[in-house]
């Protein structure tokens, strides 16, 4: 087959630029995962490399809860030591609490394992 035959099956340039920084974290990556050819470790990263998108919406309602919780505890604390006395209501409270937070942390483990 003679040169003008001859047909790159990868015929399509792409280039980018990055800075120093960018550029030492590629390399540090590379290096890391034993391919010593940047072209070859770009491709493999972009062809077989995970995306994770993680939404922070459910880790805010987690502290929003926890806060919550942990707000009906002080309080709670600070009347039994006022009065000696603490109440199936606020025991009834702090389970409902908990077992919110418990949901949350089960949704975020779900869709966290789900990548």
């Amino acid at each position: 087959m003679d040169k003008k035959e001859y047909v790159r099956p990868r015929n399509v340039n792409l280039a980018f630029r990055v800075s120093e920084e960018e550029r030492n974290l590629v390399d540090r990556k590379r290096e890391e995962s034993g391919i010593k050819c940047l072209r070859s470790f770009i491709l493999k990263m972009v062809f077989e490399g995970r995306i994770i998108r993680v939404e922070l919406d459910s880790v805010s309602d987690m502290t929003r809860l926890l806060s919550n919780a942990t707000n009906n505890i002080n309080q709670i604390a600070r009347r039994v030591n006022e009065t000696g006395n603490i109440y199936a209501a606020d025991i009834d409270d702090l389970r409902r609490q908990y077992d919110k937070l418990w949901e949350q942390s089960i949704e975020i483990l779900r869709r966290l394992t789900s990548f």
